[in-house]
């Protein structure tokens, strides 16, 4: 098996679990944790379990160990084998759909007998389910809407940028050290980080192709090879994706990458330019028409200035004004000061807030806010008021062992269905920044949302609007576990935040990554400011705030405009 089966198993089981209603909240926590743990993984778990060495994975204890260790050997595990013999798979399917939350998938199960999404479909439209314990006409209409859009989802064959990154560079860190291999890209949608890509492109130069692409065919990764040629070579991953290697002569490098990269819009447009200057624009060269003449570029900025153009970075390329605006310093990872949205082990983290401030240190950080969950998501083990001021006193103590770092209180404050916070507005002023956020309720009318999250970003308290729509690209590396956002008017959400001051996150985990960069960049074009968040539970998702700031530089995002690249005194004085 490889990781994401074990992860995709873990994840069932902690599903399973859910429904079934008898295990505690920590326990199925764990099982989630440890799910994401191994998705997440840059190394193949077999020969991590082969070392037993399965426990120097982050929220691996022992007993999980040992259920892994089970599974990679046989196949499955005794509490595995119970639940699937206990809870019929396609029940389990119906969690993927929205409001489909553990109870009611198990009462309509338990109560209608309904026991796939097809069926529960049936039983939507034929009027079947209104009447059962919360569950109306309305509600029954919406359930067939929720499940049109589930199953459009389905069928949609694009990775999640966050699965398709790592695995795509941990085939390319070890084609980069093949002999011969002088430089090595990935390319194509990933090199510009949509947020979600199609088949993985990766490129490769060196005189001789037949090493990289034996190499390559080879890799643990690679289920089959679809198609090899003299330069191109093509595989399936045992994971579904379809990954593209070309092996290039180094003399085209500059103008293959630039190629490859794309968007196809964005080549279209640079061709035309290209040949009104009197080239043509190949993936090998620029040839100059009247003579015939090739430039090779080894460089790609070297295609861009053969043009009389700047540099347009790659997540820029898309045809949507780099031609005709002036192309911006954009923000670059090295400008992060700060992470402003983490969790401890005061809620749902995994680390103490002394772990979370030692690892933002390492990585150079000025200062950290610590936003552990309101009073009322339960699931979360969300603080009380009276929580919250014990846990002042540790940040309080950490912050006088003299880290170098800033250790700031927060609170992820829920927005309750009825637009109300979680906190009363005394609570709220004792906290150093507050974030407000969508986590239920998140199938709400459009208007009903709107209007929510609208009474939360004019609350004078709240600083942050986290995550704002809610939702999730995957879940435990699976891409059918995505949940829609809420149906906001973003429009609304971004007026109301640019007259109140309130901050809009770019949410860099790869399970979120909301704002998406289309409406990060509405933001910045009618005044709003920024900030990008990693809500690590770790240490290791801190290292997740690269896919915010891919987002933020496809929004156009410069510096000015993001608060954690200011110094703390700046941004406190803003917050005031």
């Amino acid at each position: 098996m490889n990781n994401q089966e074990v992860a995709q198993t873990f994840s069932l089981l902690a599903d399973m679990l859910d429904i079934e209603g008898k295990e505690n909240r920590f326990a199925i926590l764990a099982y989630r944790r440890a799910a994401e743990q191994i998705a997440n993984l840059d190394r193949d778990i077999n020969p991590i379990a082969q070392a037993g060495e399965l426990r120097s994975i982050s929220g691996i204890g022992q007993a999980i160990a040992d259920k892994i260790t089970a599974l990679l050997n046989t196949g499955s595990f005794d509490l595995l084998d119970r639940m699937k013999h206990t809870i019929p798979a396609g029940v389990v399917e119906m969690l993927a759909v929205p409001d489909m939350g553990p109870k009611r998938v198990k009462l309509l199960w338990e109560q209608a007998g309904v026991t796939t999404v097809d069926e529960l479909e049936q039983a939507a439209r034929e009027g079947k389910l209104a009447g059962l314990p919360g569950i109306g006409p309305k509600l029954e209409t919406k359930i067939s809407a929720n499940i049109a859009v589930t199953k459009k989802r389905g069928a949609n064959d694009r990775t999640p940028l966050g699965l398709a990154y790592p695995l795509a560079h941990a085939m390319l860190k070890r084609l980069m050290v093949v002999d011969g291999v002088l430089r090595a890209s990935v390319a194509g949608s990933l090199r510009r980080m949509r947020e979600t890509i199609g088949d993985i492109d990766l490129l490769v130069a060196a005189e001789e192709a037949d090493p990289v692409m034996d190499v390559f065919g080879a890799l643990p990764q690679v289920a089959e090879v679809i198609a090899r040629g003299p330069t191109k070579s093509s595989v399936r991953l045992y994971t579904g994706q379809q990954v593209d290697l070309r092996v290039i002569q180094p003399q085209h490098w500059g103008a293959a990458l630039q190629y490859f990269t794309g968007s196809k819009d964005h080549n279209v447009r640079l061709r035309e330019i290209a040949l009104k200057k009197g080239y043509s624009l190949n993936e090998y060269s620029l040839t100059r028409v009247k003579d015939g003449k090739d430039f090779f570029c080894h460089e790609e900025r070297e295609v861009y200035e053969k043009l009389g153009l700047p540099f347009i970075p790659p997540e820029l390329r898309e045809d949507r004004g780099e031609f005709e605006r002036d192309i911006p310093q954009l923000i670059e990872l090295a400008d992060i000061r700060g992470d402003l949205q983490m969790h401890s082990t005061w809620s749902d983290g995994e680390y103490s807030i002394e772990a979370m401030a030692r690892a933002a240190k390492a990585k150079g950080y000025e200062y950290i806010l610590i936003t552990d969950h309101s009073q009322s998501l339960g699931v979360t083990n969300g603080l009380t008021p009276e929580r919250l001021k014990q846990q002042r006193k540790e940040i309080d103590a950490v912050n006088a062992l003299g880290l170098g770092i800033r250790v700031l209180q927060g609170s992820e404050v829920e927005i309750k269905a009825d637009g109300s916070l979680d906190y009363p507005d005394e609570v709220l002023a004792s906290l150093d920044i507050v974030l407000a956020s969508l986590h239920t309720s998140l199938r709400q009318e459009h208007d009903k949302v709107t209007q929510r999250a609208l009474s939360a970003i004019r609350n004078p308290h709240v600083d942050i609007f986290a995550h704002p729509t809610g939702r999730l690209n995957f879940e435990a590396g699976d891409p059918k576990k995505a949940r829609e956002g809420a149906d906001l008017d973003m429009e609304a959400i971004i007026a109301a935040c640019k007259e109140t001051g309130t901050i809009l996150e770019i949410n860099a985990s790869p399970e979120r990554l909301d704002l998406n960069d289309l409406n990060a960049r509405r933001a910045l074009d009618v005044g709003c400011t920024l900030v990008i968040s990693t809500d690590a539970h770790n240490p290791a998702m801190l290292n997740n705030i690269h896919y915010g700031v891919a987002m933020a530089r496809r929004a156009w995002a410069t510096v000015d405009r993001v608060v954690n690249t200011w110094p703390l005194e700046k941004l406190l004085d803003y917050l005031k």
